[in-house]
């Protein structure tokens, strides 16, 4: 069964990936690169524990680690389409041993795809999975899918109500759309992000991922100083609230992204900040914003997660 469909705008190469021709903005060139460069970074990704972690925040946040959840939404035979695999380590921890009982379809604008077909295909899906390299917006679909999952895509596209709106389009009524966008944080912390990411514009992959690491160590720094702020009043025009936090967070919330796992090594942490920095695309929304693109994309959200780093939704077509 093949769900996507050749035609002139795509060719098949000799790994059986079906390759979009077509030349992107100026801005989504860039978020082909930057992924390429990413996942081809595999020793950064592939701790056990960083994994695990990413595991658990998966489907705690989706389904409240609730098997039920997981199992009504990926049913068996269910088709299933992942809007922005990368190497498709998301639909691995999220999905799990069911990817072989339901029909996977990876797409990805990056050359990431070619991982992501090494790494869903080593669980013995090769019959039961396709793979292509395209826009989100222009997936060759030549029938609708039962879910559609994207996790921390779709604000890496030109526009994130966009996306929902036109990969809508491609979902079964009564089908689950599943995704997480990043969140709107504190004003300092905005302007910081968006100054280092203007930064590192016209420098390379390899340039912005060695430049980072200071920026990493000194999150490394704050972190491992286990220092405790006790804010005793709220400061609102800075989106500071009250209450006790750890120094680091303090500087990761309010300040500049600079991400610190105690358990993670110094690659691991680097890799989860270049993948913050590096995408010039890289748009927050609210959540009153995801909702209103929802209901314009005929999407009846079952369930929304807020948290201060995104929100993730879980969305039935009508």
């Amino acid at each position: 069964m093949k769900i996507c469909e050749l035609n002139n705008n795509f060719f098949m190469d000799d790994k059986g990936i079906l390759r979009e021709k077509t030349v992107y903005s100026d801005e989504q060139e860039q978020t082909k690169d930057t992924f390429s460069y990413k996942w081809s970074q595999k020793h950064s990704y592939s701790g056990k524990k960083m994994n695990a972690d990413y595991r658990d925040w998966l489907r705690k946040k989706y389904f409240s680690d609730s098997d039920d959840m997981l199992n009504k939404v990926f049913s068996d035979g269910s088709i299933v389409l992942e809007a922005g695999c990368g190497a498709g380590m998301s639909a691995i921890d999220l999905i799990g041993e069911k990817l072989k009982n339901i029909y996977y379809i990876g797409v990805d604008i990056s050359t990431a795809i070619d991982e992501a077909q090494k790494n869903i295909r080593a669980l013995g899906c090769e019959e039961n999975s396709e793979f292509v390299q395209c826009d989100l917006n222009n997936i060759p679909l030549s029938k609708k899918v039962d879910v559609i999952f994207s996790e921390g895509v779709l604000h890496h596209t030109d526009s994130t109500r966009k996306a929902i709106f036109n990969l809508s389009k491609y979902l079964n009524k009564g089908g689950y759309f599943l995704f997480y966008v990043y969140a709107k944080k504190a004003p300092i912390r905005e302007y910081t992000d968006d100054y280092i990411r203007e930064y590192f514009k016209d420098k390379s992959n390899e340039e912005t991922w060695e430049e980072l690491k200071n920026l990493t160590k000194l999150g490394k720094m704050l972190g491992d100083l286990n220092i405790t702020l006790n804010i005793e009043d709220e400061i609102p025009f800075l989106g500071i609230r009250a209450g006790k936090i750890n120094l680091q967070r303090f500087f990761y919330w309010y300040l500049f992204k600079c991400f610190y796992n105690a358990d993670y090594d110094l690659e691991e942490m680097n890799h989860i900040n270049y993948d913050w920095y590096r995408p010039q695309n890289c748009h927050r929304q609210t959540p009153d914003e995801v909702k209103i693109w929802c209901r314009e994309a005929g999407l009846e959200i079952e369930r929304m997660n807020v948290e201060e780093s995104g929100i993730t939704v879980v969305a039935i077509k009508k």
